[in-house]
């Protein structure tokens, strides 16, 4: 008996690529021993293997192809860590942990798609610098900017790289002055010195996200030298997506009334997945005094929003692993969600 031959795909039917990815902050992943911050003991060996294995068997649930990584001490831990999952990826990274970072973690990436090029962004270009009260002129991140550029394993357009930015903007936490030994000099029972070391930090962290608008832009313009080229942004912010700092790094608020503003901004992956019955009225990566807010987030650029007629993909659909924010409290767990989004690449 003749087999039929299956219909030929019709040439309006795209070909998908499927990539997700996915941002954990790990808080304060670091090896048995290390102290890290004053006033935190170190992990045992005990809780340092507990909290390897935990970190795994997360990993090997979000299943992620690109993961964005925030509290990283040593680029060590790690890959512990990401052994533990089962996983296999071609690079696993925390610039500037190699040896133990110092004074603030680092991000991490871990990644299965070619890697072209890793890089951290540290300081602000001089016009970026801002004044902070009782503290001078501040002209850096807090914690570096972690910037990649990738490769997909097929059919993304020859000569386009994938950008991936990971980032971890400063705390609401109020910012006491302190002496060289870390010990607070002002009285934080007062809740006027409570409110200027909250504007502290929020200087501090507006500083951050107006530099890194800078950076977006220098990649996402199509107007360059080189042209525009995709980008998926991983990050706590320390923030919501409809903040002011948010924005000052996305802007896609300026779309509603700028069309042209579309070519540099970003869009909450939230917002633009292509699965509407998957979304949810609200969701929540972290929980303050009892407070539910969306901190730790995922961005893109116009190419990944299917309306554009940029677009060479989309975002599919967006999940926020959570149930552990109540679970318990011990460290070894993060106290943080962790967002996953499934993009697609057309190939054809």
């Amino acid at each position: 008996m003749n087999e039929i031959p299956a219909p030929a795909p019709s040439a309006a039917t795209p070909q998908w690529l499927m990539l997700q990815v996915a941002n954990v902050n790990l808080l304060n992943l670091a090896l048995p021993g290390r102290a890290f911050y004053p006033g935190q003991d170190p992990y045992d060996n005990l809780e340092h293997e507990r909290k390897l294995a935990w970190i795994g068997g997360m990993l090997a649930r979000l299943n992620a192809d690109i993961v964005g990584f925030q509290e990283v001490w040593d680029e060590a831990a790690l890959k512990a860590a990401v052994a533990r999952s089962g996983l296999r990826y071609t690079t696993v990274a925390a610039p500037g942990a190699e040896t133990g970072a110092i004074g603030t973690p680092r991000l991490g990436l871990a990644t299965r798609l070619g890697v072209e090029q890793i890089e951290t962004i540290a300081d602000f270009a001089p016009a970026e610098r801002v004044l902070v009260p009782e503290l001078g002129e501040y002209t850096r991140f807090e914690r570096p900017v972690l910037h990649a550029q990738l490769r997909a394993r097929h059919g993304q357009q020859p000569g386009t790289a994938l950008h991936v930015l990971v980032v971890h903007l400063k705390s609401k936490r109020p910012k006491y002055l302190q002496d060289a030994a870390g010990n607070v000099l002002e009285d934080r029972d007062d809740p006027a010195i409570t409110a200027r070391a909250t504007l502290r930090s929020l200087l501090m962290r507006a500083a951050e996200a107006a530099a890194l608008r800078r950076v977006v832009v220098g990649i996402t313009t199509r107007h360059g030298p080189q042209g525009g080229e995709p980008l998926v942004l991983l990050g706590d912010m320390n923030d919501g997506p409809h903040s002011v700092t948010s924005q000052m790094i996305a802007a896609t608020q300026a779309v509603a009334y700028d069309r042209g503003a579309r070519d540099v901004a970003l869009f909450h992956a939230w917002d633009v997945a292509t699965e509407p019955a998957l979304k949810r009225d609200m969701a929540y990566s972290h929980v303050h005094q009892g407070w539910p807010e969306l901190l730790d987030q995922i961005w893109v650029s116009e190419e990944f929003v299917a309306t554009s007629r940029f677009a060479i993909g989309d975002v599919k659909r967006v999940e926020v692993f959570n149930d552990h924010l109540h679970e318990s409290r011990e460290r070894w767990r993060s106290d943080h969600g962790f967002v996953r989004a499934l993009l697609r690449l057309r190939t054809g």
